[in-house]
């Protein structure tokens, strides 16, 4: 190893470990011992403490062993850092930088609570959001599960202008890549070039801005920490695997722009532990020539090149199909928000009519690719205007049947989200559309929802459908005429899945999305148990397959009963337990107690038992309170994701709550006795019907809520004087 690296890591390591020390000394002049200290909304303490040594930092005093440890892991005082080449010690130093690193951002969080957001976006007066909580993590990690974020790019430091910023920022959004942004180079800032440049930031954007110091940098390896706590169930303190999976499975690579100091030669150095690359414009030496992977520090980067090297150091490879809009497309620009003053025009949301219908046509009925337009367009309305909007696309394939219908139906959404300055919210007939001043100044149109459409539908189903032919309707009478001939096809398709149970069908369907981050969960979905993701139903499942038949939703046969009650089979035990890896040999569907399902990161919600109220609580991932078992949200899916079986803990989505085989084995809906106001409200009109058929039908407002109390004994009494029936059933253990 290079001497000069060496020592600059080194030197940059003491410097951080040094000053970090020096803040939590004077910390604890002005606060006890045991004051809390962490980030907020997280179940994993300082994750990277906590994922790589296995130590809980939940007060002021958790620190001192760490630092501690920290001291111990450089070279000591009297050993010049020149001399200290061994590519172990200063790996081993990257990591004390990255602990030190992580209690300095703590004490701020303690000293200065304000100096973050802490939330998803920025504010209008700070654009520096800090850590993710662990809403944030599950929210976002369904995206690094199912592809549609193939990894991400910590950029440190900044551009030599905004125009160079603007356009690295661009092209790792249209690459799908989500970007974390701090720290500075020479006065300028990476977030700040965007944001002067009218850039949208968030993580709703994919433009992360973290901090406007280097230290925050840690919240970047604190996000791929938690990802592998989370979703690969990797065990706190096992650092040998936790730098593996990181190696494997997150795709993530450093991006350090301007001049580099000492203390970023230590970050480095922490990262190349995690597998994750360096692509630097600057010229510096090669850190580590002998680490094991190809282009491990890549440096003197033209800004053009600078994106694709480091995807290909890091192995990303993103297919990016071409769409004729005037605007820029990809996932990144999914959630991107269209506001009030932005609008330019907006369709649907209550304040025009507005649906959305896909059918299946013959093929000589269709001429592929033929966009029509029977009304006024964006062009002929002044800015701010509203106006109604039919969507109706007709497919034709050899393949392409009913059945497909809402499977294409549902990928309007996200489709036509990932238009920059392009605003979509729901489906069917509840759609809403708001195209931005930005798009409509660049040409964008109605007619190219169609191209979008028509590019994306081929791209992505083009093993069911051959031909695509769209039409937009903005005639009043039109629209209100589609709206009223797709409502009886809406309910046509609903009533197919609702009359289906599992006991008259002998094929279920696998659904291993998740494996790509918890490798021992196998997800089981069946006519009457959605995914747990609440994406997936059984005849999506089934639609899946038959477009792919080597994807992950595959075909179970359920083979001989072992359990009705219970809903276990042998078919499904086999499957599971060839497909978890041999880890997990059998599971029951039915049940919250006796062997559940495996759950990963990206469920919905989270059932638990109760047992001083005889009942079962279940919260949803949007709730960030404390529920009467005594764990949060994020805390229950630490706990019980990454593939695991934990009897008592059950991970389901929201639309299961009322199908007729949720924890029916522990009497299903009945036991349940407490979940947050917003998920009730959410979920009534279904609830409502299902407690109904149980002879119950106001259940649902004898289950207490946050309002009522967080724990069992607050909740008992509010129970017992509603007359809740799980009160009356057998115990539950």
């Amino acid at each position: 190893m290079s001497k000069t690296v060496a020592e600059a890591a080194i030197k940059g390591a003491r410097n951080i470990v040094n000053a970090s020390y020096e803040v939590y000394k004077q910390t604890l002049v002005t606060n006890c011992p045991d004051t809390a200290v962490g980030f907020p909304n997280t179940a994993y303490f300082l994750p990277v403490i906590y994922g790589i040594l296995g130590i809980q930092v939940e007060k002021l005093s958790d620190m001192g062993m760490v630092f501690d440890k920290c001291f111990k892991m450089l070279p000591p005082p009297e050993v010049n850092a020149e001399d200290v080449t061994e590519l172990g010690a200063v790996l081993e130093a990257g990591l004390s930088t990255l602990f030190a690193e992580e209690m300095l951002e703590a004490l701020r969080y303690l000293s200065q609570p304000e100096y973050y957001t802490n939330t998803e976006d920025p504010t209008p007066d700070n654009i520096w959001l800090g850590a993710a909580d662990d809403i944030i993590l599950r929210k976002r990690g369904v995206e690094f599960v199912d592809g549609t974020a193939p990894g991400f790019a910590a950029i440190i430091g900044a551009a030599p202008d905004n125009a160079a910023a603007e356009s690295i920022a661009a092209e790792l959004q249209q690459k799908n890549l989500y970007t974390f942004m701090c720290g500075e180079s020479q006065g300028k800032r990476f977030a700040k070039q965007l944001a002067d440049a009218d850039v949208e930031l968030g993580w709703t954007p994919r433009l992360v801005s973290f901090g406007d110091e280097a230290t925050a940098a840690i919240f970047a390896f604190g996000f791929a920490v938690r990802v592998a706590l989370s979703f690969g169930n990797i065990e706190p303190g096992n650092r040998a695997k936790l730098f593996e999976y990181s190696q494997e499975r997150i795709k993530a690579f450093i991006m350090p722009l301007g001049d580099i100091s000492d203390e970023w030669y230590a970050n480095a150095a922490g990262a190349l532990n995690f597998g994750f690359p360096i692509i630097a414009d600057k010229s510096v030496l090669p850190i580590l020539p002998g680490v094991e992977s190809v282009d491990s520090v890549l440096a003197g980067i033209p800004y053009s090149r600078i994106v694709s090297k480091a995807m290909d150091a890091r192995g990303i490879k993103v297919n990016v199909t071409k769409v004729p809009v005037p605007v820029a497309y990809g996932p990144a620009y999914e959630g991107e928000r269209v506001r009030g003053e932005q609008i330019y025009l907006e369709c649907g949301g209550g304040r025009t009519q507005m649906v959305e219908l896909v059918t299946t046509a013959k093929m000589d009925d269709v001429t592929d690719g033929k966009i029509e337009l029977f009304g006024q367009d964006v062009s002929d309305m002044p800015e701010g205007s509203r106006l109604p909007l039919a969507i109706v696309v007709e497919a034709a394939g050899h393949k392409m049947n009913e059945d497909y219908e809402p499977i294409l139906e549902r990928q309007i959404h996200h489709l036509l989200n990932y238009a920059q300055g392009v605003m979509h919210i729901g489906q069917r007939d509840i759609a809403w559309l708001r195209i931005g001043k930005s798009a409509a100044a660049k040409g964008f149109s109605l007619k190219h929802i169609g191209s979008i459409l028509h590019a994306k539908l081929h791209q992505d189903f083009g093993g069911i459908v051959d031909k695509i032919q769209i039409k937009l309707y903005t005639i009043p009478e039109k629209v209100a005429e589609i709206s009223r001939q797709s409502k009886k096809i809406y309910t046509k398709r609903d009533e197919r899945i609702e009359g289906m149970t599992d006991e008259n069908t002998e094929t279920f369907y696998s659904c291993t999305l998740c494996q790509s981050f918890a490798p021992s969960h196998v997800c089981i979905v069946s006519p009457e148990r959605t995914g747990l993701c609440g994406a997936y139903n059984w005849m999506d499942c089934r639609a899946s397959n038959e477009i792919n038949n080597i994807g992950p939703n595959q075909p179970v046969n359920k083979g001989a009963v072992i359990d009705a009650k219970l809903g276990q089979w042998s078919g499904i035990n086999q499957f599971v337990e060839k497909t978890s890896g041999g880890v997990v040999s059998h599971y029951n569907l039915y049940s919250i107690i006796y062997d559940p399902m495996t759950t990963c990161g990206c469920c919905e919600c989270i059932s638990a038992i109760l047992p001083l109220c005889n009942g079962v609580m279940t919260v949803n991932r949007e709730h960030t309170g404390m529920t009467p078992c005594g764990m949060k949200f994020t805390t229950l899916a630490g706990t019980i994701g990454g593939g695991i079986t934990t009897p008592g803990f059950l991970g389901h989505s929201k639309y299961n709550i009322t199908q007729r085989k949720f924890i029916s084995a522990e009497d299903g809906l009945l036991r349940l006795v407490w979940m947050p106001k917003s998920l009730k409200e959410e979920i009534r009109e279904r609830f409502n019907a299902r407690a109904a058929e149980l002879g119950v039908p106001d259940l649902l407002e004898r289950i207490a809520d946050e309002s009522v109390g967080t724990t069992e004994e607050e909740i008992l009494p509010f129970l017992e004087e509603k007359q809740h029936p799980a009160l009356t059933l057998e115990p539950l253990i």
